[in-house]
């Protein structure tokens, strides 16, 4: 029967990839062994261990391909997985310094991973009769099916074991977490790798011309691109492109004057087209109809301007931002895409591989020092910073003074600075911020006003709290209460409560005006004492990000009244404004401490 054979010749390529791939093999399982201690542990407890199985994984099959392409002796093969195993261990050493992983850490090894996939891909057919077209179209397709089917056969095995937790017997929760864990990290790989076909190399010379007839005939066959993918590729993808193209065309004429350098909201948008233009560049190489023909050769001269003028933007726009490895990566890869397309516009379509041996260099570039993307970000903002900190005499004898006069265009470049170091991890390697500084906490105090806040939209809601177990000062104060502010009561000089020293009462009410509520603490004749008006509270808060920030400090919620008479704190515990159009409904709760003098 068909499937019974398709059956044993997916299991035998299976085989035959352990046996063709065994380093690979081996760091995958380890992979997986590790991924599984942590899933019982339910902590991320050997995850640089995990990483390390991977890099392992991918330097492995890189290297095979290479002396599979180049050598033919199994000494040399030996010598490879020995130099497999020692930059395998070099990164261990390297990122085992590290605390724990962070984003520089995380950005750098995906960057090295999709390099060396790349190179994957473009070593076998490396000064090769078989075109670089060819072997992507292979990875392209192999990838897919093997996400395919270890999406199915995940799928599969969930449905059993749900079907068993509800009508045999119970199932520890962890069996799912298991299940994904051998089916991505260890079948899926080598399914990939199962379907990649062992390309012409140094060997031929020794293989009998019959089996190397039957392998150029097995490559034909699996770099042939299927009638539906040449359909989805030339009759949609290619006219969908174009549409997108006119549209970002009309719109850069249309704002080149102005709009189009400074919206940084593009930059995205651009380098997905740029992605796109050039993945569909290689898939349609090896499609000969009119729409493949009419996109190969216009396109690449048509992103070429698009992506300059992207770069032009994102440039100018590093004077008021400075560079973050985002920013640069986005430059990199525009000064890629041009050079892509640059290229694309006149070498011939067999020659594409020169693209994928770029792209690699350029990986490199971005994570190796000293020009790479975090070396130059880092010095970039700290730079940026003290600029601005200079500028605004803020910094002396490697000291911060706290000033809060600065403009807001200042508070937004030093708010920026200071996240993004906090975020990468950079702020403890400056001297003149404080050892133990932390930004959610300090700010203030080191800085001398709070985080700057982009407005938001006029009718976006504004939903605050007070972040959980922040001490709240209460020495001084004879009592407290805690209070519901909400712009539909009705009720006027309301008594909140009775408070008495030295034999003498005092009230606190709350006023309910038409537009805001006002606290006011009275003596026994009426005579007030002090006040507070609620709306500002809400004045404060109106422009506040709530998907930024969620939680407030106990210094950003407590406002102060005090006079000869009394003294009035008032501690926000959370506060909800919400917008429409024109109008604005507040509610808040909080504690509202008093004093009498």
């Amino acid at each position: 029967m068909k499937w019974i054979k398709k059956l044993k010749d997916r299991l035998t390529g299976l085989t035959d990839a352990i046996a063709r791939f065994p380093l690979t093999t081996a760091f995958l399982l380890a992979a997986a062994v590790i991924n599984a201690y942590d899933i019982n542990a339910e902590k991320e407890i050997l995850t640089k261990y995990l990483l390390t199985f991977l890099v392992g994984a991918f330097l492995s099959f890189v290297f095979q391909v290479v002396y599979e392409r180049f050598f033919s002796k199994f000494s040399t093969r030996l010598i490879l997985m020995g130099l497999v195993a020692l930059l395998t261990a070099g990164y261990y050493l390297i990122i085992s310094q590290a605390p724990k992983l962070s984003m520089e850490i995380e950005i750098r090894t995906a960057v090295a991973l999709f390099a060396l996939l790349i190179a994957f891909i473009w070593v076998p057919v490396i000064k090769s009769d078989i075109s670089f077209n060819k072997s992507f179209m292979i990875a392209f397709k192999s990838l897919f099916n093997s996400l395919f089917f270890s999406g199915v056969i995940f799928a599969g095995i969930s449905i059993i074991l749900q079907a068993i937790n509800q009508l045999i017997f119970t199932i520890d929760y962890t069996a799912f977490p298991h299940t994904a864990n051998i089916v991505f990290v260890l079948f899926a790989p080598m399914y990939f790798l199962s379907l990649i076909p062992v390309y012409p190399g140094a060997a031929d010379d020794i293989t009998k011309k019959e089996e190397a007839i039957h392998q150029k005939e097995g490559i034909t066959k699996a770099a042939y691109c299927p009638k539906f993918l040449e359909i989805l590729i030339s009759y949609i993808l290619i006219p969908l492109i174009a549409v997108f193209t006119l549209i970002l065309v009309i719109y850069i004429i249309k704002n080149v004057g102005g709009e189009f350098w400074k919206d940084n909201l593009l930059e995205p948008m651009l380098v997905s087209y740029a992605i796109t233009v050039i993945l569909v560049y290689i898939l349609a190489s090896e499609i000969e109809n009119k729409f493949a023909i009419f996109f190969r050769k216009i396109f690449p001269k048509l992103l070429v301007p698009i992506v300059l003028f992207q770069i032009t933007s994102s440039i100018l726009s590093l004077e008021e931002t400075g560079v973050t490895h985002t920013r640069y990566y986005v430059i990199l890869f525009g000064i890629y895409a041009a050079a892509a397309g640059s290229l694309l516009s006149f070498i011939s379509v067999r020659k594409n591989g020169i693209i994928a041996a770029m792209l690699i260099v350029f990986a490199a570039v971005s994570i190796v020092p000293p020009v790479d993307a975090f070396t130059i970000s880092r010095t970039s903002q700290i730079n940026t910073l003290q600029t601005v900190l200079e500028k605004n005499n803020m910094l002396e004898n490697n000291k911060i003074k706290p000033n809060a006069s600065i403009s807001e265009k200042d508070k937004k470049s030093i708010t920026n600075a200071v996240y993004y170091l906090t975020m990468m991890q950079y702020a403890k390697k400056i001297e003149w911020l404080p050892d133990d500084f932390e930004a959610y906490k300090d700010f203030y105090n080191t800085f001398g006003f709070y985080e700057y806040q982009e407005p938001v939209k006029s009718n976006q809601p504004v939903f605050l709290s007070l972040e959980q177990s922040a001490p709240i000062n209460i020495k001084g104060y004879d009592t407290f209460v805690q209070i519901d502010f909400y712009m539909n009561d009705k009720n006027k000089d309301e008594s909140i409560c009775e408070i008495e020293k030295d034999g003498k009462k005092y009230n606190l009410l709350r006023d309910n005006n038409k537009d805001q509520i006002i606290l006011r603490l009275v003596g026994e004749n009426e005579q007030e004492l002090i006040s507070f008006k609620t709306q500002e509270i809400y004045d404060k808060f109106y422009n506040y990000n709530s998907q930024m920030k969620g939680v407030i400090t106990a210094e950003e919620a407590t406002f102060t009244k005090e006079n000869n008479r009394a003294k009035m704190a008032i501690v926000v515990q959370n506060v909800n404004i919400e917008k429409f159009n024109d109008q604005q409904y507040n509610n808040a709760l909080v504690f509202v401490f008093v004093e009498i003098k």
